[in-house]
């Protein structure tokens, strides 16, 4: 009972600290180079709900790739951020825009480890932005399309990594 509280009240006052920092870190994320890359689609991750601690989160995901053109695919994985991750999150819904080199991405090619910067920051419901490369051959860039859709009370500031495997 006590250390949700301590938590609540760490995450409050970090958030006072955090915001300006988050709102920089988001003007500054590198943006996919638009030459040589393509719109195939968009990928939309169910984040497991969860508690975060000082250096970081571990959430399961399971994702829905749905490409411009052919059937939609299925991924399980999970998320992980490194860095400052204090709180508790009880849902978060991740939709990004999937550019990949060439327009032709076979089935599953979204398996594999992504990287980037993540940065969040939730009280109520909260707002994060995560731009993502890798999958096969480092050949996929997860743009944020929409923000996060948190409920709870925790701010992230740091790298985060997903790794997806294709579902069966």
């Amino acid at each position: 009972m006590r250390h949700p509280r301590i938590a609540a009240i760490g995450a409050l006052l970090g958030l006072a600290v955090a915001v300006p920092a988050i709102a920089q870190t988001q003007q500054q994320q590198p943006q996919p180079q638009q030459t040589g890359h393509v719109r195939v689609g968009t990928l939309r991750c169910d984040v497991a709900p969860g508690n975060s601690f000082v250096f970081g989160s571990t959430r399961e995901v399971t994702c829905v790739y749905t490409p411009t053109r052919g059937p939609a695919e299925r991924y399980t994985g999970e998320i992980k951020r490194y860095g400052v991750d204090v709180g508790y999150t009880s849902s978060a819904v991740m939709l990004w825009g999937v550019l990949a080199s060439t327009g032709d991405v076979g089935r599953g090619a979204l398996a594999g480890g992504y990287a980037g910067v993540s940065a969040g920051a939730t009280a109520g419901v909260g707002a994060g932005a995560n731009l993502l490369v890798g999958g096969s051959n480092r050949g996929v860039s997860l743009q944020p399309l929409s923000v996060e859709g948190n409920t709870g009370l925790n701010i992230a500031l740091g790298v985060a990594e997903l790794t997806l495997t294709a579902a069966r």
